[in-house]
C-alpha cells in the first residue's frame, strides 16, 4: 500500500463521510476545506434506511441514531383541502422490511457525528482555510493546487465540494448549475410556537399547485423545521438571504388556512432557489473521482442529497479495500454509483412536478393513485431506494 494519502476536497457530509470509510479500511486521509472550520449550514434533513445502512458501514451507527429523532409516518396532505392523501407508517413493520428506521435529524448534528469520528481518527488529516484552485496528475499520483498554500500530493484525489466544484469544473466543464426556479424558504421553531393541531410527530408534506410545505421536529421535539417551497420561476441562485414573512406568504392565497398558518408561526425565514445538474454518465479523470454534490447534485424532493453522498463513500471505501490496481477500483466505483445516483437525480425532478407541485387534473391523479396504496405497496416500490447501502444500484 502507497504511503501517500488519499486527498479528499470539501468537509461537508459528503467528504468527513469519505474520510471516514477509507478509515475503515486502513486508508490515511487528508479532507482540506475552504472555511475557517468544519461545520454546515441549513436545517433539517430527512433521512431514510439507506443512510442508517450507510451509518453503520462507516462505524458511526451509534451515534448518529443517538441523535436522530425518529417520526411516526411520511404523510402526504393535500395543500388545498387538508385532506390526508396518503401515509407511510414508519413503525416496527417499516423498520423490520427495510432493516432499518427512517428518521430526521439536523444537518448540523450529522455533520458533527462524521467530524467526531474523524477527529478522533489517527488516519485523518483535518485541514481547514485550504482553497481548491486546481489539479495536476501524472498517472501515478494527483497533486491539487490550493490557493496561496503549498501543493498536496497523494496517490487519489475526491472532489466533495458540492454543487460547485472547482475539481467538477476542471473535469467536466458544464458551466453554472441548473436554477430550478423552485424558491424554498427555511425556518426552525420552537416546537410552542408551532399549531398545537399541526404537532404531528411526522414529516408532513403538503402539496400544492406550483407550491408545498414541509414540517416536521428535531432536536428531540424540541423544535420544527418548517420549509415552504414555490415554484416562482426565479433565475437567480441565491443562497440563505433573509427575507421577510410577507415575501414567504406570497402566492399561498390558494392554500388551506390550516396549512398556511404554517407561514404565520415560521420567524426568521431564509431563502433558497433551488439548483441541480444533468446526470453525467463520467466522474472520473485519471486518479481523480466526484462524489457528493460535486457528482450528483439533486433537488430536494426525493430527500436523498445527503444519503447519495454518504452511499458514495461507502461504495468507495469498498472498492479500494484490497484492490491493488487504483484505476481499476476507481472505475468500479464510478459503475457501482453513476446509474443509481442519476435514477435519484431524474426521479428528483419528476417527483416534484408531480407528486408535489401538480393541480387540476394531474393532483386528482396522484391523489387517485396514492390514497389506494397500502403500506405494503410503499414498501414495495421504495425497496430500489431503501434497501441498498450504496453498494448495488
Amino acid at each position: 500500500m502507497s504511503d501517500q494519502p488519499i486527498l479528499i476536497a470539501g468537509g461537508g457530509i459528503g467528504g468527513l463521510a469519505a474520510a471516514c470509510g477509507l478509515a475503515q479500511k486502513g486508508f490515511r486521509s487528508i479532507v482540506v476545506e475552504q472555511a475557517k472550520q468544519f461545520g454546515e449550514i441549513g436545517a433539517g434533513i430527512q433521512i431514510g434506511p439507506n443512510a442508517f445502512h450507510c451509518f453503520d458501514y462507516l462505524g458511526v451507527g451509534d451515534q448518529a441514531r443517538e441523535k436522530a429523532v425518529y417520526i411516526d409516518a411520511l404523510r402526504l396532505m393535500d395543500a388545498q383541502t387538508a385532506e390526508d392523501i396518503t401515509q407511510i407508517p414508519l413503525d416496527e413493520p417499516f423498520r423490520k422490511f427495510y432493516g432499518n428506521p427512517y428518521a430526521v435529524v439536523h444537518r448540523a448534528d450529522l455533520h458533527g457525528v462524521l467530524l467526531k469520528y474523524c477527529e478522533q481518527s489517527p488516519l485523518v488529516d483535518l485541514r481547514t482555510e485550504h482553497v481548491v484552485d486546481r489539479y495536476e496528475q501524472d498517472g501515478t499520483g494527483v497533486t491539487l493546487i490550493l490557493k496561496g498554500r503549498d501543493p498536496l500530493k497523494g496517490r487519489v484525489l475526491i472532489g466533495a465540494e458540492g454543487l460547485r466544484s472547482p475539481i467538477r469544473a476542471q473535469m467536466v466543464g458544464d458551466g453554472e448549475p441548473r436554477i430550478s426556479g423552485h424558491t424554498t424558504y427555511r425556518s426552525v421553531i420552537p416546537t410552542q410556537q408551532m399549531p398545537e393541531d399541526l404537532r404531528w410527530n411526522a414529516a408532513t408534506l403538503w402539496a400544492g399547485p406550483k407550491c408545498h410545505i414541509v414540517h416536521y421536529p428535531l432536536k428531540g421535539g424540541k423544535v420544527y423545521n418548517l420549509v415552504v417551497t414555490y415554484h416562482r420561476d426565479v433565475q437567480e441562485a441565491i443562497s440563505g438571504r433573509p427575507v421577510s414573512k410577507a415575501e414567504v406568504a406570497q402566492g399561498f392565497e390558494h392554500i388551506h388556512p390550516k396549512a398556511r398558518q404554517i407561514i404565520e408561526h415560521g420567524t426568521d425565514w431564509k431563502l433558497w432557489v433551488l439548483c441541480d445538474r444533468d446526470p453525467i454518465s463520467n466522474w472520473l479523470d485519471g486518479r481523480v473521482a466526484l462524489l457528493g454534490d460535486a457528482a450528483h447534485p439533486m433537488l430536494q424532493y426525493f430527500a436523498q442529497g445527503a444519503c447519495m453522498a454518504m452511499e458514495d463513500a461507502v461504495a468507495l471505501a469498498h472498492c479500494m479495500e484490497g484492490e491493488a490496481d487504483i484505476d481499476k477500483a476507481l472505475s468500479r466505483y464510478q459503475a457501482m454509483r453513476s446509474v443509481r445516483t442519476a435514477r435519484v437525480q431524474m426521479n428528483s425532478r419528476l417527483i416534484g412536478e408531480y407528486i408535489y407541485h401538480p393541480s387540476g387534473a394531474q393532483a386528482a391523479v396522484r391523489n387517485s393513485v396514492m390514497s389506494g396504496m397500502s403500506a405494503q405497496d410503499w414498501y414495495n416500490q421504495l425497496n430500489w431506494l431503501y434497501g441498498s447501502n450504496g453498494l448495488d444500484n
